[in-house]
């Protein structure tokens, strides 16, 4: 296994690693499955806010696990906050790759002279809220019932790992 950046040649496998967790699960917000076109768009967003997406491929360079991170909100004072997400394919969960891509995204915001990593948890998903406490993420609050999929309301919990970057942040 090594860890990779992402490039439009991994469009497809990110799609189905998307799609199946929008059809099946609580992790996206999603109701229908996202299409070759909205990863164009997906892509380009990320490559103009120098946002990374990072890989976990296996030897014949098969797509195991990804991350990522973007803007927060839109308003200038949040410029050294971003919200991150990562996703493992689901016929490798439980293996350990979701807490080498979380490392990787720590890594690279620091990097990248981030303050601060937010992530939005569905409340049900023990597993996501686990790895993140394992990492130091502080659970900040919950928004209740903000979500409704496959029939009931979903909370939404919030995580926040605070990084010691940037050494001299600035306003503006």
């Amino acid at each position: 296994m090594k860890i990779i950046t992402c490039d439009t040649s991994y469009s497809s496998q990110i799609l189905a690693i998307f799609n199946e967790a929008i059809l099946n699960t609580t992790a996206l917000y999603d109701y229908y499955p996202r299409t070759e076109k909205m990863m164009e768009d997906w892509f380009t967003a990320k490559q103009k806010g120098k946002y990374p997406i990072i890989g976990l491929v296996d030897e014949q360079n098969t797509l195991l696990a990804f991350g990522t991170y973007g803007m927060f909100r839109e308003r200038p004072a949040y410029k050294y906050t971003v919200e991150h997400s990562l996703y493992v394919h689901t016929s490798h969960q439980g293996k350990g790759y979701g807490k080498i891509i979380l490392q990787e995204i720590i890594k690279e915001a620091k990097t990248q002279e981030y303050h601060s990593l937010v992530a939005g948890i569905d409340a049900a998903n023990e597993v996501s809220k686990k790895l993140h406490s394992s990492f130091g993420f502080k659970h900040c609050g919950t928004l209740p019932e903000v979500g409704f999929k496959f029939g009931t309301w979903l909370n939404l919990d919030f995580y926040q790992l605070i990084l010691s970057t940037p050494l001299h942040p600035v306003d503006g």
